[in-house]
């Protein structure tokens, strides 16, 4: 597993429900990418500020993070982001 460096949060997408609460289905090329995911590793921070979030919580990242690479692990994919990036713990 990849053990993100400095201010970086390796994360894992959180997929929406492809259903609307009218019973719609929503096909995958109408979908938008979920902008929350789950923490899968976190760096240690900076000198003086450590990351806040650690491995398994559930955060809410920006739509169009300018630092947001995303990286396939094994199969996988996974989003690699500042911490700066990350709007809030949910």
């Amino acid at each position: 597993m990849l053990k993100p460096l400095y201010n970086y949060v390796l994360l894992e997408r959180i997929e929406e429900n492809a259903k609307t609460a009218g019973g719609i289905y929503i096909p995958d090329t109408a979908k938008e990418k979920p902008s929350a995911g789950k923490v899968v590793a976190a760096g240690p921070g900076l000198k003086d500020e450590p990351v806040s979030v650690k491995a398994g919580d559930k955060v809410l990242f920006a739509k169009w993070a300018s630092s947001a690479n995303e990286v396939k692990i094994d199969g996988k994919d996974y989003i690699l982001i500042k911490e700066t990036d990350i709007l809030g713990i949910l």
